[in-house]
């Protein structure tokens, strides 16, 4: 069972800076880590990244860059976080922690992970 857009939606921002943490990257490779850590119950579509990459960079939280793929040389835009989207990314992780929460509290505890 994957998970629905409509309820991961408001945190694709976070999964997006999650990985940008470390090292700038370029929107496959960003796509096929979502799918990897998630172990294939997530795939973000092509234009949902698109978008929030869009809606990031216009917020400041990333910055894009003209670079190459060292394999064949073809340009391709790499995107890195700013210390704007540091702070975003603590704010939505701060928020994902209430949000989970209060959330837990309507979870039947047959449903709840763990439960027998």
């Amino acid at each position: 069972m994957g998970i629905s857009s409509d309820v991961i939606r408001g945190y694709n921002d976070t999964m997006i800076l999650y990985l940008l943490q470390n090292a700038p990257s370029y929107g496959y490779e960003i796509s096929k880590q979502i799918r990897q850590l998630s172990d294939e119950k997530y795939v973000i579509k092509e234009t949902t990244l698109y978008s929030a990459f869009n809606r990031m960079e216009k917020n400041g939280y990333i910055e894009s860059f003209a670079g190459e793929n060292p394999e064949n040389g073809k340009k391709r835009t790499y995107y890195r976080i700013t210390e704007a989207g540091r702070v975003y990314y603590q704010e939505k992780c701060e928020e994902w922690n209430l949000t989970k929460e209060v959330v837990e509290k309507f979870i039947a505890e047959e449903f709840a992970v763990g439960a027998n």
